[in-house]
């Protein structure tokens, strides 16, 4: 018996050393494919998706083995691949596989974010309105404002001296933008949309078209739909969503054309899309690669994005050693953005 439960031991062992680990963080699992790769490079390629891991004094590392779970005191020095080798070679491993029920065991890479100190100095308050602040008022006080900025009132003997308030280190830090929880919208589904937006490309007869698209919560995938519209060149009034009753839809974004003009959201658009969603727009349609931009509507504020952050197939990035090729002449024109506003030109494919 002993050695039938030792082979199972090594086979299981066996297994599991073939098995990557996964970065587990804000709900997202991922395969760690690199084998040199440290905790902290790990880190500063997840950044950019997960802002709160930017403060690197600010993160700690765990690793988790099964019951095993292992601290990193150097995320800098330590590979994460090393780490997992050395979990597996400890007696401590061992003994877990022999008592382990679940042979699908997965080492995960998780960080975790310390909490910063929120104290206040006593001569310091924050309020939620000026009414609030007049009834106790401090020598320096914080009060947010109508117009969306938060102010520093200082109440001296001298008088009250009123600024906008530009760095409040008790205050978190919040960037804008839209963290979506869906996955890209699939490629196959952008050239369907374009193809259907070029159909009303005829000659001398120029219109826009609109496309929603759906999540379907129960299939976990996309689907298109196009609502009953009334089209002009520069106009769309369209019905109400499908289905409105089915539960198991969510939806998702709206994509318009904007036939042989430029992808640039007008003042109608502005009118239009009032929803909390996601907007798109393609124009330059009778060339070759159209032109997309995105936004979102937050609360009837817009904020651009790069379509890239939610349709599939936008490509973004470029092996590094391509731009070394290039070496600019001193009578070149300055190298200006083509991203106006995030707008995005160029080739639908990966």
């Amino acid at each position: 018996m002993r050695q039938v439960e030792e082979k199972i031991t090594q086979d299981l062992a066996g297994e599991l050393l073939q098995k990557p680990p996964v970065f587990q963080f804000g709900g997202v699992t991922e395969e760690i494919a690199d084998p040199k790769k440290t905790f902290e490079q790990l880190r500063k390629e997840k950044e950019a998706d997960f802002p709160e891991l930017e403060d690197g004094k600010r993160v700690s590392w765990t690793m988790e083995y099964g019951k095993i779970t292992k601290t990193i005191p150097k995320p800098k020095d330590v590979i994460i691949y090393a780490a997992k080798a050395e979990i597996e070679k400890s007696e401590g491993f061992r003994d877990m596989l022999k008592k382990a029920k679940d042979r699908d065991l997965t080492c995960k890479v998780r960080p975790h974010i310390a909490a910063q100190s929120k104290g206040i100095a006593s001569y310091k308050g924050f309020f939620s309105s000026l009414e609030e602040m007049e009834k106790a008022p401090n020598i320096i006080n914080l009060v947010p404002a109508r117009d969306g900025h938060v102010y520093e009132i200082r109440c001296l003997e001298s008088g009250r001296f009123i600024t906008r308030a530009t760095n409040i280190p008790e205050l978190s830090e919040i960037r804008e933008g839209f963290h979506s929880n869906l996955p890209l919208i699939p490629f196959e589904l952008v050239q369907q949309v374009i193809g259907f937006f070029r159909s009303y490309m005829r000659e001398g007869a120029e219109t826009e078209a609109l496309v929603r698209v759906y999540w379907d919560r129960l299939e976990e995938r996309f689907l298109l739909d196009i609502p009953h519209q009334k089209v002009s060149k520069i106009r769309i009034f369209a019905d109400i969503p499908i289905d409105p009753d089915r539960n198991n839809l969510l939806h998702y974004a709206d994509i318009h054309s904007h036939n042989s003009i430029a992808a640039r959201f007008s003042e109608i658009d502005d009118e239009d899309e009032k929803a909390n969603r996601l907007y798109l727009v393609m124009g330059r349609l009778d060339q070759y690669f159209p032109e997309v931009s995105a936004r979102i509507c937050n609360g009837g504020t817009f904020l651009s994005l790069h379509p890239g952050d939610v349709l599939e197939g936008v490509p973004r990035e470029f092996p590094s050693w391509w731009s070394n090729r290039v070496q600019l002449m001193e009578e070149s024109f300055p190298i200006t953005s083509e991203e106006e506003g995030y707008s995005w030109k160029g080739a639908m494919a990966a």
